[in-house]
């Protein structure tokens, strides 16, 4: 069964198109519109401003078709030098209007959905300005092109607006992802985070410790991020949010809170703040705290269940004391999650990221 059905698009669509933000806030699939409506713009206003500089001394038709069209190279050639400066060069841009050259990426960008986005981003360009230069100057052939244009915007308009109520319904604190990361970490690590990303087994758990500003919270929501791209059903929690939650009814979370899945129906969860870490040296929750709260319901081996059908990063504290990364190991493997299924990794050398 799909997490987001199509009746769930179009509840989501009327809410986005009618009604006021100021006092429901805005969405990501709200803001994803809004996006586009903005590039309409840019490649409207551009073209309407040409039109009207060069139509003084030209035919009207060959003026609108060819303000179009350069608006529209023009465009292309922007957006083609944004998306293969870093795919040629490996590093990230210092700045988001134009791309320059700054810091190698830690985690390669998912090339094939960055171009996806980017193919998308122009055909709203290129729908403005055709949009401006058939209303400056009718012609078919423009008329032709915008039909095409509509066309070829049905799928990656239909996927982006998708893809937005993923990562939405998730509840992610912040928009991250896992090619923005750019803290330090061991090869050994760093495979180990391809690893849980890649691997197609349910039940991969993955224990990340480290101490404050170490960049665990960032890495987490970057890789549960790159699977609500791929449109898996995933959840953002904290420790403490989860202990309420193993006891809620689910049929009467989603009937109240219009949510499309519970942290039971997800396929990735991340749990976060568990510990904090340095400077903190007590832990808050321990494993077997954990543990007990998981079991403590009326039902409990329904959540250990779900515990080991469920892929979920894991936020922990530091990794100092050497009992610390084993219990929470053992505590996995008290529920029945297989040894093979169980990875960590220690970030608390690295201090530049929260």
């Amino acid at each position: 069964m799909k997490a987001i059905t199509f009746k769930n698009v179009i509840t989501q669509l009327k809410d986005d198109l009618i009604g006021k933000d100021s006092y429901r806030g805005v969405t990501l699939s709200y803001s994803w519109l809004a996006n586009q409506f903005g590039h309409i713009s840019l490649g409207f206003i551009p073209t309407f401003i040409a039109y009207q500089i060069f139509s003084k001394h030209h035919p009207a038709q060959k003026t609108a078709f060819y303000a179009s069209l350069a608006v529209s190279v023009a465009w292309l050639l922007f957006e083609t030098y944004n998306f293969l400066g870093p795919l040629l060069l490996n590093r990230r841009s210092i700045s988001k209007a134009l791309y320059i050259p700054g810091k190698k990426y830690v985690f390669t960008p998912a090339w094939g959905n960055v171009a996806f986005d980017t193919i998308t981003d122009l055909f709203f360009f290129w729908f403005g300005a055709f949009v401006s230069g058939i209303l400056c100057a009718y012609s078919f052939k423009m008329l032709a092109v915008i039909m095409i244009i509509l066309l070829l915007l049905l799928v990656p308009a239909g996927y982006w607006y998708l893809t937005k109520m993923y990562l939405q319904n998730a509840i992610y604190p912040f928009q991250f992802r896992l090619s923005q990361w750019e803290g330090e970490i061991s090869a050994e690590d760093h495979e180990k985070v391809i690893q849980f990303l890649t691997n197609k087994t349910e039940g991969i758990h993955l224990l990340v410790f480290g101490t404050e500003r170490s960049g665990k919270t960032n890495l987490s929501v970057g890789l549960s991020t790159e699977f609500s791209i791929k449109h898996a059903p995933c959840t953002y929690t904290t420790a403490m949010k989860i202990f309420s939650k193993f006891f809620d009814d689910d049929r009467e979370i989603l009937d109240k809170n219009d949510s499309l899945w519970t942290w039971r129906t997800s396929q990735v969860m991340v749990i976060d703040d568990i510990n904090p870490g340095k400077p903190v040296r007590k832990d808050i929750i321990d494993a077997q705290t954990f543990l007990m709260l998981l079991d403590n319901y009326s039902r409990s081996e329904i959540n250990r269940e779900i515990m080991r059908s469920k892929n979920v990063i894991w936020v922990l504290g530091e990794e100092t004391r050497a009992p610390y990364a084993e219990l929470w190991k053992k505590m996995l493997l008290s529920i029945g999650i297989a040894e093979t299924n169980i990875f960590s990794i220690n970030l608390s050398t690295n201090q530049g990221n929260i």
